[in-house]
């Protein structure tokens, strides 16, 4: 599975319409209209997600390894 920093995956779910409700600290939070799902995506620089946390939010917004 490829590398995916957590700036360029923000940067993924705001491409596929979820909208950041609010930024923690380093943490940037995204919500879609309809769906109840929250994402709260670490932004540490361009640090790369770990693999089970990049794959998790994959199965939630829906993001294909060919979307990456």
């Amino acid at each position: 599975m490829k590398s995916v920093s957590g700036k360029h995956f923000a940067w993924l779910l705001e491409k596929r319409g979820w909208l950041l409700v609010r930024i923690n600290g380093s943490h940037h939070v995204y919500m879609k209209p309809g769906n109840s799902a929250r994402i709260s995506v670490p932004v540490h620089g361009n640090d790369d997600l770990k693999i089970g946390l990049l794959r998790h939010f994959m199965k939630v917004a829906g993001i294909t390894e060919e979307d990456l």
